[in-house]
């Protein structure tokens, strides 16, 4: 299969996944210590977690409940090419294409409730590491599973350690995410570890200056960090792919 056609293919996967997302972006959407949601906002049970998030039972005019998705399709579709791209055909892009939606639907959740449910990080990061350990039987891999693993720990304590010195300005969630970014920046190795790092406090950082310039949050103004983190983590896998 040509790269190309590989890229074809991913993105035909990513607006599939991503299609799927709207109805579990809206139900994990809780404030801390919530139950996740089992209903749309006129109180009609929600079937399933995938799916669109449109009620059958309301009005069409409010029948929706939940992110748009074209939306949601669009940039799970575009990330997954991304990553083919960068990847070709090597055996780790199996992983990407499959940890891929999950860190697009914990995005989508961050950014409207500033949350990372356990439920998502934590098997995120175990998915992570067993994929790529699969990943790393395979001829042709570019990776090392070993650093994968320790990209996950040293990322980990990392960011625990920046919870401890300042717990109102990183979350825990954000600590748990840290381990399925450590692991997927640490299987192209340390340099990746550190540029994608490196980017999703860039990104950050950038975005908190924005906002204050355009006097729409103040210095102390806490904003969700979890998407810088998975674009940080996504910038450092497709430069490691496609530099390996």
């Amino acid at each position: 299969m040509d790269d190309l056609a590989v890229i074809a293919v991913a993105a035909a996967w990513g607006a599939v996944a991503g299609g799927l997302l709207p109805r579990a972006v809206h139900r994990f959407s809780v404030p801390a210590e919530e139950d996740w949601r089992a209903a749309c906002p006129s109180g009609h049970p929600v079937p399933g977690w995938l799916g669109r998030a449109r009620c059958a039972q309301c009005p069409a005019a409010d029948a929706r409940y939940g992110p748009g998705t074209p939306a949601l399709l669009l940039v799970t579709a575009l990330v997954c090419a991304a990553l083919a791209g960068a990847t070709g055909t090597r055996p780790e892009l199996a992983a990407w294409l499959l940890l891929a939606p999950v860190g697009v639907l914990l995005t989508a959740v961050d950014m409207r409730v500033r949350r990372l449910p356990d439920v998502l990080t934590l098997p995120l990061a175990a998915a992570a590491l067993g994929l790529l350990g699969l990943a790393a039987l395979l001829p042709e891999h570019a990776g090392n599973w070993p650093t994968a693993l320790y990209g996950a720990l040293a990322l980990g304590a990392g960011y625990l350690l920046l919870f401890r010195i300042n717990p109102g300005g990183m979350g825990f969630g954000d600590v748990k995410l840290a381990l399925g970014a450590g692991a997927v920046l640490g299987w192209y190795g340390w340099g990746t570890v550190l540029l994608g790092t490196f980017a999703a406090f860039l990104l950050g950082a950038l975005f908190g200056g924005v906002l204050v310039l355009a006097g729409r949050a103040g210095r102390r103004t806490a904003i969700p960090f979890g998407p810088f983190m998975a674009a940080g983590a996504l910038a450092g896998v497709l430069v490691g792919a496609y530099s390996a």
